[in-house]
Formats: structure tokens, sequence, C-alpha cells
């Protein structure tokens, strides 16, 4: 005869395994539509940014557009030179002699200053530039040896830490510490690790890493160090030119559950470090592509295709309980006035700029 006793033991026993199910299942569990993936205190305002194009001035007139479209954060972008994708060698230019001015330490202090007269505040975004690409890019990356590696990291933690330096200089508001390095970030997760304590004990402002949309953003494993997700969100939409808001935003949805797991995983809200999409027909198909030198393509079509892609991530983003906010990849300090047509990613003196603005302005 079993005692009563047993039997509140194998209750406690079945309870605690339930638990540990509970715990080490959840996070990769299914969401219903019903279920809040990640849901921000008291919703923080969001980060209504476009990406600053450098140039070799800049006035308080041009940032002035900015708040006349309802933009509060401005990303800039030094450069650090890697001759090639297996080089460990990381080059600084930070005089305005040897790089486009924005781009110097002296622009990026500049801008930066001009930008907090009108309340616009600043993330500063280095960048590695491969010269010699082969058909190679950032997320590339890859060494020949574990010295070569080593070699990697110290030379790129020197470069972001003077990039970090400057900007608690400047009470900069935040710091991505790395762009697409996509192999680098994955393979060596306790260097980024390494590299992140060394960066907080010269900048206290928050930090984020801008991981590529595909694969990336996903694989990396410190984003609990961080303060929060951001992603370079050229996301596919469609396979056809021209599509409908509908078909937009149906391409959107696809997308969603991941972002969402993301966020819930590490309990970090998502920022877009780069989002924006060409002035084509075929702007939702891959978003991330640079439009082909010469291209002319009908402008009403195109400028209202770059419109509806517009729309679409509105609409289907902007009120995710995960989302913080967004960086629209271009914005120029001033267009040529002899240039009719933009057919890269600029919003401006297009459809899309209204869009912007009428979104940017809600809560």
């Amino acid at each position: 005869m079993i005692r009563k006793s047993s039997f509140l033991l194998i209750g406690l026993a079945l309870l605690s395994f339930a638990f540990i199910c509970k715990k080490y299942f959840a996070a990769d569990a299914p969401m219903s539509n019903q279920q809040t993936a990640f849901a921000l205190p008291n919703r923080p305002e969001l980060m209504r940014g476009v990406s600053w194009v450098a140039a070799d001035s800049v006035t308080l007139e041009q940032l002035q557009a900015l708040k006349q479209n309802n933009i509060e954060w401005i990303s800039q972008t030094p450069f650090g030179w890697q001759a090639a994708y297996n080089s460990p060698e990381v080059r600084l230019n930070t005089r305005a002699n040897r790089a486009y001015w924005g781009e110097s330490d002296l622009g990026l202090i500049n801008t930066t200053r001009q930008a907090k007269k009108l309340g616009i505040k600043t993330l500063l975004k280095p960048h590695i530039w491969l010269h010699d690409r082969t058909g190679k890019w950032l997320g590339d990356i890859e060494m020949n040896s574990e010295a070569e590696w080593q070699d990697w990291f110290r030379n790129y933690r020197t470069f972001i830490l003077h990039y970090a330096q400057l900007a608690q200089q400047e009470q900069i508001e935040a710091f991505c510490i790395g762009t697409e390095l996509h192999k680098p970030a994955v393979t060596h997760e306790q260097a980024w690790r390494d590299l992140i304590k060394d960066i907080r004990k010269v900048y206290s402002g928050q930090l984020t890493y801008a991981a590529n949309w595909y694969l990336e953003y996903e694989q990396i494993k410190f984003w609990d160090e961080l303060d929060f997700i951001g992603v370079q969100a050229y996301f596919p939409l469609t396979k056809k030119n021209n599509p409908t808001l509908k078909e937009l935003k149906k391409g959107w949805e696809q997308h969603l559950p991941d972002l969402a797991k993301i966020a819930r995983r590490y309990q970090k809200p998502i920022v877009f470090t780069e989002a924006g999409y060409k002035s084509t027909p075929d702007a939702g198909i891959e978003p991330w592509k640079w439009p082909e030198r010469g291209a002319q393509p009908e402008l009403p079509q195109a400028a209202s295709t770059q419109a509806a892609c517009y729309e679409a991530m509105f609409q289907t983003v902007w009120h995710q309980p995960w989302f913080r906010g967004m960086y629209i990849w271009k914005w120029y300090p001033r267009l040529r006035e002899n240039r009719q047509y933009h057919g890269d990613f600029t919003p401006q003196n297009k459809p899309a700029a209204q869009i912007l603005a009428q979104w940017y302005g809600k809560q």
C-alpha cells in the first residue's frame, strides 16, 4: 500500500518536471496571434531616424529640414578601412584631409553639435569598408588563422574604441559597435563580449550592433549585453514589380514571427538600424540592392512603388510591441539642384517623404 507521502512526493516531482519543460522549451514555442512576444515597459519614445549622408559641411538650415519631417534622430557613419576580407589590418582615417569632411572627427563633432541645438539625437555607427572586395562583403570577413583573428580583433578594438571615446566626449546618445560583420560576430562570440565590456568602460550611452536581416540577427548570441537589437531591415517583400500595398504587407508578415522571437528570447527591443527602398518598380523584391547606374524607370510608377513600400512597413511594424524605431536609408543634407530624379534610396522630394513625416509624427 502506497503512503500518502509517496503520492505527495510524486506530485511534487511532476510539478518540477513541468516547470523545467516550460522554462527550457517556452522560448522557442510558436506563438498564437493573441500572444505578445515582448512589450516595452511604458514603451519609450521611438527612434524616428534617418541615415545622414556625410557632406563637406553642414548647416542648421539643412538639419532643420529634418525637424520639418518629424525626424528626431540621425545616424552618422565614419569608416574603418580594410584591404581585403582576409586581411587583419583595420585603418583609421579621422582627419578631414583624408576622408569626407562629414566622416572625419571634425565633421562628426560639428554635425552632432549642430543637431543638438535642434534637439536631434545621434546614433554613431562606425562601419568597415573593404577596399578589395573580389566578390566578398563585410559578412565574409574571415582570417586564415586564429593568430590573424586575434590581430583583427586587436585592430578592430582600436578602431571602435576611438569612436566610443568620441561618442562619450560629445555625449552622443547611442553607439553601434559593429555593422553586418556576420562571420566575425557569429564565430567569435567571446571576443565581442570582451569588446563590449571595454566599450562600456569608456562610453555610458546606449549600445547596439547592426545585424544583417538575412540569418545574422538570428544567429548572434551577445544581444543580452546590448541595450537594443539592431537589424538592417532590407527584408524581401515580393517577387513582382509594382506590387500592391496588400501584397507588401503580406510580405512583411512572414518576417514578423522571427523578429518577435528574438525580442522575446533576449527581452530586448528591436530597432531597424537601416531600412529603406529605392524609387524603382522592383523596390520590394531585393530592397538591399542598389539601383543600376543610369537607370531611369517611369517616374510616377517608381515613386508610387517606393511610397507603397514605406506605407506597408509603417503599417506593419510601427505598433509592434517589440519595435523601438528605425533609421531610413538615406537622407542627403542637400540634393543637387540640377538633378531632377534620384532613383536611389532617399525619400526626399518624393511621395515617400510625406509618408515618413506622417508616421514619424504619430505616437
